[in-house]
C-alpha cells in the first residue's frame, strides 16, 4: 500500500498506548481492552503465504505467456497486461516480510536489515497500489478509443504511445510512492519493534486523504465515465456492425478489461473506505469509544486482506475468460511438454484465427484499424 492506503494492517496488533496502522497511528485509551480478531497471528501469515505462493505463481504464468507471442501476434491491450502482471508480481515478494511481522503479533524482529526492509517493503507496496489504478485507468481510456473513437485514435493507439504511457505511469507511481520511504521506518512500540508511519503531522494526513482522491476516486469515476460512454454507445451502434468477427473480439476484450476493473474495485473499495474514517477521525480528534476503535481496527484488517487478494485474480480471469490467453497458455504448455500433435492441433486453430484476422484486416481496411478491435 502507498503513503495513503497503508495502514500496515501488520502493526494494528500492538496494543500499548498506540497502534500504528502504516500511515495513521491511534491512539487507543488504555482503559480499552485489546479486543482484537481472535487468531490473527495464525490466521493472516497463513492468508498471506497463500496469497504470496498464487500470486507468484500467476503472474508469472501470466508473463510467460504474453512474453511467448512474437510481435506479430501481440494484442495492445497485452502490454497493459504484462505491467500489472509485473507491478502484482513484485507486491506479493513483499508478503512473506508481513507475514513473519504478523505471526509475532505484528512486532518487525529483522534485524540490522529491518529499518531498510521496512522502507523498501512499504515503497514497494506503495508502486503497487499506485501503478494498478493508473495502468486500469489507462486500460479503460485505451477500451473507449477502440470502440467509441476508433478513426481518431490511429496514434493514441500505436504501440509506441501505449509503451510511452507505461513508462509514464511507472515513473509516476514511482515519484508518489517516496513518501512511504520518507515517513516510515522502525520504531518502538509496546515491547518490540515495529514497522510504523510518522504521522502525527496533520500535513500528512491531509495528504493522505489528497491522495485517496486523486489516485482511487478520481480514477474510479474516469474508469465508470468510459465504460459508460462504451455502453451507450454499443447500444446505439450494435445493429450497425458491420464485421461480426471484428465486433465480437471487441467485445469480449471490452468484458476481460470491465471484469478485471471490478475486480479490483471490489477487492479495494472497502480498505479506502475504513482508511477515510480512520484519517477524518484523527484529522477532527474525535473521541472515539472503544467499540469504535475495536470496529475500525477490525474491518481495516479483513479489508486489507480483500484488497491484497487482487494481486492473484487477474491471472484467473485472464484463463477463465480470455480464450486468446487460454490458446497461448495451451500452446505454450504443448510446447514446453514436447506434443507435437497437440500443438499441431492447436497451430490448426491459430491459422484459423489468423484467417479470422486477415479477414477483418480486409473488411476493415488495415492493420492500424484492425488493432482497433485488439
Amino acid at each position: 500500500m502507498d503513503t495513503y492506503t497503508d495502514y500496515s494492517l501488520y502493526e494494528y496488533y500492538n496494543y500499548s498506548e498506540n497502534f500504528g496502522d502504516g500511515l495513521v497511528n491511534i491512539n487507543i485509551s488504555l482503559d480499552c481492552p485489546s479486543s482484537h480478531l481472535h487468531g490473527f497471528n495464525i490466521f493472516l501469515p497463513i492468508a498471506y503465504y497463500l496469497i504470496f505462493f498464487t500470486g507468484f505463481v500467476g503472474n508469472v504464468f501470466v508473463i510467460s505467456v504474453v512474453g511467448s507471442k512474437d510481435k506479430r501476434g501481440r494484442r495492445l491491450v497485452d502490454t497493459f497486461i504484462v505491467n500489472l502482471a509485473l507491478a502484482d508480481l513484485i507486491f506479493v515478494l513483499t508478503l512473506p516480510l508481513w507475514a513473519v511481522s504478523a505471526s509475532h503479533n505484528g512486532y518487525w524482529n529483522f534485524g540490522w536489515a529491518g529499518d531498510l526492509l521496512c522502507k523498501l517493503s512499504s515503497y514497494i507496496i506503495a508502486v503497487n497500489r499506485f501503478s494498478n489504478i493508473f495502468f486500469l485507468t489507462c486500460m479503460s481510456v485505451d477500451r473507449y478509443l477502440a470502440v467509441v473513437r476508433q478513426r481518431d485514435s490511429k496514434y493514441l493507439r500505436s504501440s509506441r504511445c501505449i509503451r510511452a504511457t507505461c513508462a509514464a505511469v511507472w515513473l509516476s507511481s514511482l515519484v508518489l510512492a517516496i513518501p512511504s520511504l520518507v515517513y516510515r521506518g522502525v520504531d518502538h512500540s509496546g515491547d518490540g519493534l515495529s514497522c510504523l508511519e510518522n504521522s502525527e503531522s496533520r500535513f500528512f494526513l491531509g495528504l493522505s486523504l489528497t491522495m485517496a482522491l486523486l489516485t482511487f476516486v478520481f480514477p474510479v469515476l474516469i474508469i465508470v465515465l468510459c465504460y459508460g460512454t462504451i455502453v451507450t454507445h454499443l447500444t446505439k451502434h450494435c445493429v450497425a456492425a458491420t464485421n461480426p468477427r471484428a465486433e465480437a473480439r471487441r467485445r469480449h476484450s471490452l468484458k476481460m478489461v470491465l471484469s478485471i476493473i471490478v475486480a479490483f474495485v471490489v477487492s479495494w473499495l472497502p480498505f479506502n473506505v475504513f482508511k477515510t474514517i480512520i484519517i477524518g477521525s484523527q484529522l477532527s480528534n474525535v473521541h472515539l469509544s472503544c467499540d469504535t476503535l475495536s470496529w475500525q481496527r477490525n474491518g481495516l484488517l479483513i479489508s486489507c486482506c480483500l484488497a491484497f487478494l487482487n494481486s492473484c485474480m487477474n491471472p484467473a480471469i485472464y484463463f477463465f475468460l480470455d480464450h486468446h490467453f487460454r490458446r497461448r497458455a495451451e500452446i505454450l504448455y504443448t510446447t514446453c511438454t514436447g506434443k507435437p500433435k497437440s500443438l499441431k492441433r492447436h497451430n490448426s486453430s491459430a491459422s484459423f484465427t489468423n484467417v479470422g484476422t486477415s479477414e477483418s484486416f480486409a473488411t476493415s481496411g488495415g492493420r492500424s484499424q484492425l488493432q482497433t478491435f485488439e
